[in-house]
């Protein structure tokens, strides 16, 4: 049985290091070796500092799998589902190799971070790099707890890696979603509570979501619970985490899952909405400004990988 990388399932921590690179020409062989070194350089680094609950995960960008592996792909991985619908947007950004970096000390994380630009030296340009954290008891910068819906226990496992009879080659990888939203939080925090509230369809303070008949058509939760064709729940695993400073804030949002199409579904209920107008309010108050779509190998996958070098 594959095994999967540990920070996709982990709990949550309390900083969090992404790093988005594009590979430079010809640098494939090299890249490929330095990947499967990555789960090792992350186990010993967790290992020397134990109380730091290091985790973290290696995606490879969906332009990017053909050039990082000819020899197969994984079944469902597609491009961004770029989307525009009035002044609602979630654009498209290509990035070749996603690098996810948490734990609950920012030294350990920046420790870190350094040996991996290191390890990937001028093979590869560091497109984007967030710096993100945890707020408060979980919260979005909006005051409101996020991923509440999240799975839970086993669970997420079943939610985020995709199984043995969907795509045995890639099994224990999972399809993963990036998008960096910034926040209006000046307009935001312009809204009363009680307005607040209807937006995200639960309460600010105790996080108590309203009941359906008391939601708004055009709530947040409203507009990401969805159901499938057997009333079952469509859910992914977010490993989202705010991120910012005084000019810049909002959310580095996060998803992964057995497959790309619950977070199309969610997206596109967002921004499309419902076929009668009623779309996601939240996005009244911040806006996705990049987009991309990633896939991440087991490490199995990983170490096989190199072998066949």
């Amino acid at each position: 049985m594959a095994r999967e990388q540990f920070g996709i399932c982990a709990e949550p921590n309390l900083h969090g290091n992404y790093l988005l690179f594009n590979v430079l020409d010809d640098k494939n062989a090299f890249i490929r070796a330095a990947i499967s070194r990555l789960p090792k350089l992350f186990d010993n680094y967790a290992d020397q500092y134990s109380e730091a609950n290091l985790i973290g995960v290696v995606a490879i960008g969906e332009a990017y799998w053909d050039e990082f592996y000819p020899q197969a792909r994984p079944a469902l991985l597609a491009p961004f589902p770029a989307m525009h619908n009035d002044d609602r947007v979630a654009p498209m950004n290509s990035y070749d190799i996603y690098i996810e970096i948490r734990s609950d000390r920012a030294d350990v994380n920046h420790i870190v971070s350094t040996k991996v630009c290191q390890l990937l030296g001028d093979s590869v340009e560091l497109t984007e790099q967030i710096q993100a954290f945890r707020f408060l008891d979980g919260r979005d910068l909006t005051g409101f707890v996020d991923g509440t819906e999240n799975p839970k226990g086993l669970h997420r496992r079943e939610v985020a890696l995709v199984k043995d009879a969907d795509d045995i080659q890639f099994a224990g990888g999972s399809y993963l979603h990036t998008q960096r939203y910034q926040h209006n939080l000046s307009l935001w925090n312009s809204l009363a509570e009680h307005e607040q509230e209807d937006v995200y369809g639960r309460t600010k303070l105790d996080n108590i979501e309203f009941d359906s008949a008391d939601k708004a058509l055009t709530a947040h939760t409203k507009r990401t619970s969805l159901k499938d064709e057997q009333g079952k729940s469509i859910e992914i695993l977010r490993q989202s985490m705010p991120y910012g400073d005084m000019k810049r804030k909002g959310l580095f949002f996060v998803s992964y899952c057995h497959s790309p199409k619950p977070f199309e579904l969610m997206l596109n209920s967002m921004i499309h909405g419902d076929g009668h107008g009623h779309c996601d309010h939240l996005l009244k108050y911040t806006e996705a400004e990049t987009g991309s779509a990633f896939f991440a190998p087991s490490l199995t996958f990983l170490a096989q990988m190199v072998d066949q070098d």
